[in-house]
């Protein structure tokens, strides 16, 4: 039994000296530029990941309305985590901002919403290596379900995202 105490005792000293090597860093930002199909993850201003993603159909230009197949341009917020989504999770982009509502409202339009980042639809997975070579989404930021793990551990909700053209 004592033995036992001692190699238990050994193992979790080993254990709680290397956890943080192993701990997800968080990014303070996500910056995305859609010119480039990239988005990383970053901390005080250096780069913790970058990842390939695919935008709306139209990817070309800021979001105007709902159905316009693009993704916005600007500063947003990534507001909520949705785990529980119909693509590999979600988390939502505070699209469309009071920016957004006040030009949608002068053209007449709906904005639009459900600007999410998300990984594959649910049982997709398997299409992450083709779908990556299309604009595929009403909008929104894809990446592969592996990708979008890591962003999920990496990304707390109230983190700032900067969409660039």
């Amino acid at each position: 039994m004592q033995n036992y105490r001692l190699r238990l005792f050994i193992l979790t000293s080993f254990l709680s000296f290397i956890a943080p090597v192993f701990a997800i860093e968080k990014a303070d930002i996500v910056t995305v530029y859609k010119s480039e199909r990239i988005l990383f993850l970053m901390r005080e201003g250096e780069v913790l990941a970058k990842f390939n993603v695919t935008f709306g159909a139209d990817p070309i230009g800021h979001k105007q309305q709902q159905g316009d197949e693009k993704t916005p341009e600007g500063p947003y917020l990534l507001d909520y985590k949705n785990a529980k989504s119909a693509f590999y999770k979600s988390i939502h982009v505070s699209y469309p901002n009071s920016k957004d509502r006040s030009t949608a409202r002068k053209l007449g339009v709906d904005p639009g919403g459900d600007i999410m980042i998300h990984g594959q639809t649910n049982g997709w997975s398997w299409a992450a290596p083709i779908s990556r070579f299309f604009n595929w989404t009403d909008g929104c930021i894809a990446l592969s379900d592996e990708d979008m793990q890591q962003v999920w551990e990496s990304v707390d909700s109230g983190t700032p995202i900067e969409i660039h053209p």
